[in-house]
């Protein structure tokens, strides 16, 4: 069960919230989480960035599939879409340089998005590919046109668009979105 003891998407919030093609939606934060932060994830320090990644992902998930995951034969491709990247991260990594410090070794492997996606595929033994982009426009628009891309080439039977932006005056926000099965966006 998710973590707000719900199993229905929270209320649609924009027009895209709701569209042909969604089979599953989730947000960070959702009102069940009482403003706390997301679990820790092994593997991952200091930022909440992979924390928050992992937890809207696995709430979407659950949403589409339940607690039994995704069917085997179904590929299910990950894009992730961040203009920031991981800020906490970069602004600890360069602050430590600044000061001559030693950089950790898991901020060399936390510092590309790539391995949180990674991490949440491994996790949930998802089969397609997984891509991590800087949007140059809308990034719910870029996310899904990178979606179509790789179920219209047959790389991704569907697409777990993953949007996620830290600031540094108010809590990271992500959405979910689970692609496939039909229509289209």
């Amino acid at each position: 069960m998710c973590p707000d003891e719900s199993d229905q998407p929270p209320e649609p919030t924009t027009e895209t919230a709701r569209s042909p093609g969604h089979r599953a939606r989730a947000v960070w934060p959702e009102g069940g989480d009482g403003g706390g932060a997301a679990a820790g994830v092994p593997g991952f320090v200091h930022s909440d960035f992979a924390p928050v990644v992992v937890a809207v992902a696995e709430r979407c998930l659950r949403r589409g599939y339940g607690s039994a995951g995704v069917p085997a034969g179904v590929r299910t491709g990950i894009v992730l879409v961040s203009a920031s990247g991981d800020l906490a991260s970069a602004r600890h990594v360069r602050a430590t340089v600044e000061a001559g410090g030693r950089i950790g070794p898991l901020f060399f492997f936390q510092s590309v998005p790539n391995s949180v996606a990674g991490h949440l595929a491994a996790r949930w033994n998802l089969r397609g590919p997984v891509v991590c982009l800087s949007p140059t426009g809308d990034p719910y628009t870029d996310g899904v046109a990178e979606a179509d891309l790789l179920r219209d080439d047959g790389d991704a039977d569907e697409v777990l668009l993953i949007l996620i932006e830290q600031a540094p005056d108010k809590p990271t926000e992500a959405v979910a979105v689970l692609l496939g099965g039909g229509a289209r966006p």
